[in-house]
Formats: C-alpha cells, structure tokens, sequence
C-alpha cells in the first residue's frame, strides 16, 4: 500500500473556490455532444479480454445472460464504457468511485443494528476516480432501462434528468452538513416508507402523482417484507440438503457446484479445492476486526461451493461457504468472490491496495453508511486469484427493473441520486461538488444528453455483441 498523502485542510471559501474554478477545466455544459472516438477498441474484442481469466464453461452463460437485452449488456459492459469514459470532459474533483453505479446495483440490505437501509451493493470495479464516471454510469442505466420498458422518449429523458438532478440537489444539502452529520448519514426503510406514505396522501400532488405513490408504496413495502426473510436459515432450505445427518450444499448445476463435485476444477482435486477454501478462511479471518474475528471462530466450515452471480460477475470465480453455529439450525452462508484489478484501473491510477480484494473491501467501507460486519478478503487458492468474503444473504433485498412504470422509475431515480451523492459525499469534497454543479439545471442537462447518445451507442454495441453471438464467434448459453 503506497504511503499516505500529507493532508491539507482548506477552508470553506476555499473549497467553493476549487468548485468554481473546476467550470473552467470542464464546463458543465461540456458535457452534452458526445460521440465515440475516433480510435474506439472494438466492444467485442475487449469483452473476449475479459473472459481470458474467466472461467470457460461458464463465459457462455455470462454471454446469455448479456444477451437478453441491451440492458443486461449494459450491466456487464462496464468495461466497455470505462474505455469511452476516458475520453470525457472532467472537473478534476475525485470521489470512491462505486465504478459500477448502475441502478440494479442498489437495494436494500441490514445494518450491523438489523435496521434494513437502501444503498449501493456492488463494489467490484471500486477505485477512486473523477465523479462524473459513477454519475453517468447511473443516469445512463435509467435511459437504458427506461427504453427496455418502452418509456416514451420523454419519459425516458425525464427519469434520467430526475436521477441526476437528485444527486445534485442531494451534494447541496450535503455540502451545508457538518463533516459527522455527512459521515452518517443514510437512508432507512423507515424514511422511504413515510416519504412515500406522505406523498401518497398529499394534497399538494395530483391525483396521478398520489397513485403512483400509493403503488410504490405497496411495492417498497413487499420487498422490504421479503427482505427481512432473507437471511441464512431461508438460504439454508433453499441451497442445503440433510445428508447422513448433516447438511450440505445441494447440487444444482451449472449454478451451484459443490466442491465434492467440481473434479479437476481449477487444475485442483475435490478435496483440495475444499482445503484450499479453509486456508483462505483462515487467511479472511486474520483481516477482520478481532471482535469479529472471535465470533465468526464459534462456527465451523460445514461446506463450500461453487455459485453463479450477477451478468458481469459470470465466470470470475465466486463460492458459498455453509458454516455451522451451535446447531443445524444456526446456519451462516458466506459468499466468497474473486476480486480483480478495476476495469477503471485501465485508464486511471492503479489501487493503492495491492491486493484487489481489499481494495474491494476498503472502497465498500468508504461508500456505504453501514457495511456487513463479515467483510474481509484472502488470497485465492491459485497465484494471481484474490478473493473477499462477505453475508451471502443479509436480508437484502432489490427492486424488479423491469418491472418499473414511468411514476415509479422517477422516484426510484431520486433515491438512487441522493444515495450516490451521499456515498460520494463521504470521501470527495461534497462543497467543492456542490460548487461545481451549481443550482441550476445545467449540469442535468448535459448529462441528461449523455445519456441519450450513450444509450444509442450502447444499443448498436449490444447488436454487433448479438451478432458476434450468431456468428460463432462468441459462444452463448441462453436461460441460465
């Protein structure tokens, strides 16, 4: 880990200033008119890059999935548009980056107090980084979606604009917060459900705006509800089997795979794969917080297997882990994925962690108000694999996207805008931020362009990714 920057406390007139004078280097309106590069890589070639250190029988499945829709191809396109990113105007102001801020990468998960909150949840591509990536990444994900809901143009517009417009509004109430007041703040079930309680009720809104409200009302409240029953005993009759006596993993391929049946995986036996889990385990333990070190030692491994995650996630090595507490009935599931260089890493400075899997860690802990207690990471059971752990299931809980009518999509983009802003808050300058964005709609705008043209791009990516798929020259497993 390279050596801690002496730091430099400026004040707040100061960092207005920076804000301000960051306009010059990017105006906020610079952003509008992207178009690719000229020397653009081919989205193809850089997606069969990536499946080099894949996992081979399962890249096709990870191409199926990405073949659904230009949606799905979004969400395992990061790569792709990290490349085009690079090209963009930047204000010069630099944040954790999430690296992946998609709007499915959002839910709802517990706090170390059992209190369920709404936040970011996926930190695999995590590097700090300019903001305007993560802020269009995010607005992007909306036209997108929108689109693959057959959102009118203007809806379409109108649910991109709300997302950034929320996440600037948000960086202005962020940067008149006390420095504490920022660090913890954060957004409950609670909040949600009487914010939309209060909407649904209004007579300050018209009767289409109370319906919708009324509706998402109903909806927050079934996910939450179905949150809270997912924890690791639901985990357990889902994904275990009483075997001889004792539970184990069931075998249900290609999705999950028990180490006892993954013969020669990874150039590895059964029995050393399984072997090679518990010295990982021991090695994840020793980068906990020794109260959670000496809690997480009352269970024992009962079983580990191999488990098929996510669209862009297909084919980077991930696992479950059954632990044992003081019964059969105290199961814990573990997940246990391989972390690999940021795709950010191709185009911005390298992690100042040399291990991928902290860096991972150490950027999840930076953006979330409340992070799983389990967090920890390991080297992987091969040279060059790293890995981190964390709750399989924690009672979290994710909106259906596809399922999003034009009310609904615009209110979740406000919760998804003031949640980055607030993860942003936390490690960037939320005043210099604030600065930049102004209070007027410029900004919005711009991106809001972006975003059009990005979606254009990525509609006319995901054809020649279909028509590589057709072609033979991807190899693609559909329904999985």
């Amino acid at each position: 880990m390279a050596e801690e920057k002496s730091l430099v406390h400026l004040s707040v007139p100061e960092r207005t200033a920076n804000g301000q004078r960051a306009r010059e280097s990017a105006p906020r309106s610079s952003h509008t008119g992207w178009s690719p590069a000229v020397d653009r890589p081919d989205p193809v070639t850089l997606l069969e890059e990536q499946n080099l250190t894949r996992d081979a029988d399962l890249v096709p499945v990870r191409h199926g999935r990405m073949l659904v829709s230009p949606f799905t191809f979004y969400r395992g396109a990061a790569k792709i548009m990290a490349a085009d990113l690079k090209d963009t105007p930047r204000a010069g102001l630099t944040v954790q980056l999430c690296g992946d801020a998609h709007l499915s990468n959002f839910g709802l998960f517990a706090s170390p107090e059992r209190t369920l909150l709404f936040d970011l949840n996926d930190f695999d591509k995590t590097l700090p980084g300019p903001f305007e990536y993560d802020v269009k990444r995010l607005a992007t994900s909306f036209t997108i979606a929108a689109r693959n809901n057959r959102f009118t143009t203007s809806e379409a517009r109108d649910v991109t604009t709300a997302s950034v417009r929320a996440y600037r509004e948000a960086m202005t109430t962020f940067a008149a917060m006390s420095t504490m007041d920022v660090w913890y703040a954060h957004l409950t079930e609670d909040a949600i459900m009487s914010t939309l309680k209060n909407l649904a009720g209004s007579k300050d809104t018209d009767k289409v705006e109370r319906k919708a409200a009324r509706t998402a009302e109903k909806n927050a409240q079934a996910l939450v509800s179905k949150a809270r029953t997912r924890d690791s005993l639901q985990a357990l009759s889902k994904l275990g089997e009483l075997v001889d006596g004792e539970y184990r993993i069931r075998s249900q391929p290609p999705i999950v795979i028990p180490a006892r049946d993954l013969i020669g995986a990874f150039n590895l036996s059964a029995e050393e794969l399984q072997e090679s889990i518990r010295g990982q385990w021991r090695a994840y333990l020793a980068t906990l917080q020794h109260d959670r070190r000496v809690l997480l030692e009352r269970f024992r491994v009962v079983d580990v297997a191999r488990k098929v995650v996510g669209v862009g996630s297909v084919g980077a090595r991930a696992f479950i882990v059954l632990l044992e507490g003081r019964d059969q009935q105290d199961p814990l599931f573990l997940q246990v994925k391989e972390a690999r260089a940021s795709v950010l890493e191709d185009h911005l400075p390298k992690s100042r962690y040399d291990q991928p899997g902290e860096r991972v860690v150490q950027g999840q802990r930076m953006m979330q108000a409340a992070s799983d207690i389990f967090l920890g990471w390991a080297p992987g059971q091969q040279e060059n694999r790293f890995m981190y752990w964390r709750q399989l299931r924690d009672m979290k809980g994710s909106v259906v996207v596809e399922n999003m009518k034009p009310p609904g999509m615009m209110m979740y983009a406000g919760v998804c805008g003031w949640t980055l802003a607030r993860a942003h808050a936390r490690s960037g300058d939320p005043v210099a931020l604030a600065a930049y964005l102004g209070t007027g709609d410029t900004f919005d705008e711009s991106v809001t362009d972006f975003c059009s043209r990005y979606a254009d791009q990525n509609e006319t990516d995901y054809e020649n990714f279909a028509a590589a798929v057709r072609s033979g020259r991807l190899q693609a497993t559909l329904g999985v």
